[in-house]
């Protein structure tokens, strides 16, 4: 239980930390201090049951923020995937026939055989014959 308070804790960091969208904003952004998030925070962790009955603001305060903290999660997925995307991603996609079916073919135009080995290549290496083995000495 305390691993999974930990990872929540420091993916909770990690998402806060994650710059924003400025281009597309969902939502008008609450002006929120350290100090009301805190307190949001504590008395969430205080009253888990039905603290949306009894702390309507805190639950309100709690849920910008965590519609904040979606935001910023989703915003830095989504350019965490489109870096790796333009540095890791191959540039064409296709196979190397689609690429030949957009280039005009010469009318009688030969395609060259893969098989690049000569006869000299196929034939065996020549090994001399055997050495007789004397049968008086050991081996």
């Amino acid at each position: 239980m305390r691993f999974l308070i930990k990872t929540a804790f420091w993916l909770t960091v990690v998402a806060l930390l994650l710059p924003g969208d400025d281009k597309h904003p969902a939502a008008p952004a609450p002006d929120i201090g350290a100090a009301e998030a805190v307190s949001a925070a504590s008395a969430a962790v205080s009253d888990m049951r039905q603290f949306c009955a009894r702390q309507p603001e805190a639950c309100t305060v709690g849920s910008h923020a965590a519609v904040a903290l979606g935001q910023k999660a989703q915003t830095g997925a989504k350019l965490l995937y489109e870096f790796l995307n333009e540095r890791m991603g191959p540039n064409e996609t296709g196979s190397v026939a689609a690429k030949a079916a957009g280039q005009p073919a010469a009318a009688g135009a030969v395609v060259p055989s893969q098989n690049t080995l000569t006869p000299s290549d196929l034939a065996p290496v020549w090994r001399g014959p055997e050495p007789r083995r004397d049968p008086r000495r050991p081996a």
